[in-house]
């Protein structure tokens, strides 16, 4: 049986205008992660993603060099409740 686990990612760095959340969205349907990304006001990008442990961490791995005109400068991701998304949307 696989572990679900949950976590809020926020990465900061040259991430908007870089289509990071689309690149990241495109990343966690690869993985069969579900959850959400949006643009921050202060620049930085916003996830909240849950999947299987394995892939969860391969998701979190890949935020800490995204896609390649992105420049991330740190990635902090923090455990928490599973909300049992069932797709991963890009919001505005």
């Amino acid at each position: 049986m696989e572990i679900i686990k949950a976590c809020r990612i926020i990465i900061t760095g040259r991430v908007q205008n870089v289509g990071f959340r689309f690149h990241a969205q495109d990343k966690a349907q690869e993985l069969g992660v579900a959850g959400f990304v949006r643009n921050q006001t202060d620049g930085s990008v916003y996830i909240e993603a849950e999947g299987a442990e394995e892939k969860l961490n391969e998701f979190v791995l890949w935020c800490y060099q995204g896609p390649t005109w992105a420049t991330v400068i740190n990635v902090k991701a923090v455990e928490q409740p599973v909300q049992e998304f069932t797709t991963f949307e890009i919001q505005r």
